[in-house]
């Protein structure tokens, strides 16, 4: 799987937008991140519960890995794009995309007010 493949696969889904976060391209729902696109183009991360990612994980151990440290125990899941079949990929998006779903919106940050901080 290409990154352009990646990019497709998720804006395909409804209400996913692309956005910029860190350097590198994510797809949001609701104001929430669910995916992401590394800069060098082979590496994407989705956040999955963390039984999925362990399935994942089990099933391809080279393609999928938890993200390093309390990323990867929250369930955020890097895949390795050129080792990826693209079946598998679009299983764990959907997966990402249907817990994003679910979730409440995003609130808008406050603003604070210059009385606020004193």
């Amino acid at each position: 799987m290409t990154a352009d493949d990646f990019r497709d696969l998720l804006l395909d889904f409804e209400g996913v937008v692309e956005g910029a976060h860190m350097g590198h391209p994510d797809f949001r729902l609701q104001g929430r991140i669910f995916a992401s696109l590394m800069a060098d183009g082979l590496r994407a991360n989705v956040k999955l519960a963390p039984e999925e990612q362990a399935a994942f994980v089990d099933e391809a151990p080279v393609t999928f890995t938890p993200a390093a440290g309390a990323w990867g125990r929250q369930g955020w899941t890097a895949i390795q794009l050129p080792a990826a079949k693209d079946s598998a990929v679009r299983g764990a998006c959907v997966l990402a995309w249907q817990a994003a779903l679910a979730a409440p919106p995003r609130k808008p940050p406050r603003r604070r007010t210059s009385s606020a901080r004193r």
